[in-house]
């Protein structure tokens, strides 16, 4: 069964290209979310295998995304996305339980292997 991941990102085009990446390497994109409060919502809804959360978003932003994911679910696996300069947000984000970032904009390669040491 290929792994479930849910993306979010209040960008339409960079959930499209993580999608992109995703699907071309064999992952099935069980939802995206377009911010940390409809985030919530899909991971309950969906309980994917891992999320790729975004940062900076409206509503609610992707760390307090990720705390109240880790609420519900101690061991959910999250990968943040941020672009380049946020290293404050990312330590931020690994404190509150991300298992690595990726950096925008994407690189392919990077996304996988972050994807892959993530599921282990």
């Amino acid at each position: 069964m290929a792994n479930r991941i849910l993306i979010v990102d209040d960008a339409a085009f960079m959930r499209m290209m993580i999608r992109d990446i995703l699907t071309k390497n064999g992952y099935e994109v069980c939802g995206e979310a377009n911010d940390g409060a409809q985030a919530i919502e899909r991971y309950k809804e969906l309980h994917p295998d891992l999320i790729t959360m975004d940062i900076t978003m409206p509503e609610m932003d992707g760390i307090n995304a990720l705390k109240e994911i880790k609420k519900i679910d101690a061991n959910a696996k999250v990968i943040m996305c941020s672009a380049m300069g946020q290293q404050a947000m990312v330590i931020d984000a690994i404190q509150a339980g991300a298992k690595d970032f990726i950096v925008k904009p994407f690189q392919a390669d990077r996304v996988i292997e972050a994807i892959k040491k993530t599921l282990g």
